[in-house]
């Protein structure tokens, strides 16, 4: 089982984005993030960038949203990470109070978690618990159709398919409008094959310092049992935000 852990971190830029809050005449959110942890060492040197760009967009009955990471480490000059991930996911908003409608379609191609391509795509329902400003809690439940071309070995490669449910909360909460909290847990089984299943997880706390600036530490976990892989990220950084 193949873990990466990042101990000591170098303030560079990071952030994680839950939830734009948008207003009456905000349409537009763009968020840059960009980490950098680092730990020299006797016994060797690890580093790992991380940059991620997200731009929002949201209108009186939708939200269109896409973000581009990547992740990129190294650890005694063997490669850790060299992960990307590119999304675009809609909410659509009808009549039913605090619910809406959701569409995703995701790319993937991960060293770390031994992933050659991988293509998600399905749609779901969600329903916001808490729904102000400074509260929001939301759990989302849907179906994603799983086209992936991984390594399940060394010396294995495979190329399978599978629908798998995608279960999804959400949070977000602000304090005096200075400090933020946000979450978001999924947890994707496959419908179809046994003991094979997603764990993404991540918690981020924030320090605003402008309106365009803040402090934020992130932790981020994640598990691909059909590889028996996962991965563990801490960062310190800034993020540098825009409405529009």
């Amino acid at each position: 089982m193949q873990k990466t852990f990042i101990i000591i971190p170098l303030l560079l830029l990071a952030g994680f984005t839950a939830r734009a809050q948008f207003n009456d005449t905000t349409n537009y959110h763009v968020v840059f993030n960009g980490t950098g942890t680092a730990n020299r060492a006797p016994e060797g040197n690890t580093y790992l960038l991380n940059n991620g760009l997200r731009f929002e967009m949201k209108k009186e009955s939708i939200a269109l949203n896409a973000t581009n990471t990547w992740v990129y480490g190294k650890s005694n000059g063997a490669l850790t990470n060299n992960d990307y991930s590119s999304s675009v996911d809609f909410n659509l908003y009808k009549a039913i109070p605090h619910a809406y409608y959701w569409g995703l379609a995701n790319y993937n191609t991960s060293y770390s978690l031994k992933i050659n391509n991988q293509l998600l795509a399905g749609g779901g329902i969600a329903y916001s618990i808490l729904d102000k400003p400074n509260a929001y809690l939301n759990l989302s439940d849907g179906i994603l159709y799983d086209l992936s071309d991984i390594n399940t070995s060394d010396t294995t490669r495979e190329l399978y398919y599978t629908y798998r449910n995608s279960l999804r909360l959400q949070m977000h909460f602000v304090f005096n409008n200075l400090i933020t909290i946000d979450s978001g847990n999924f947890w994707q089984p496959s419908l179809t094959r046994k003991n094979d299943h997603i764990i993404r997880t991540n918690f981020a706390l924030g320090f605003k310092i402008t309106n365009w600036l803040a402090l934020n530490s992130s932790l981020t976990y994640n598990r691909i049992t059909r590889t028996k892989a996962e991965n563990t990220l801490l960062t310190y950084g800034l993020k540098l935000e825009k409405f529009f």
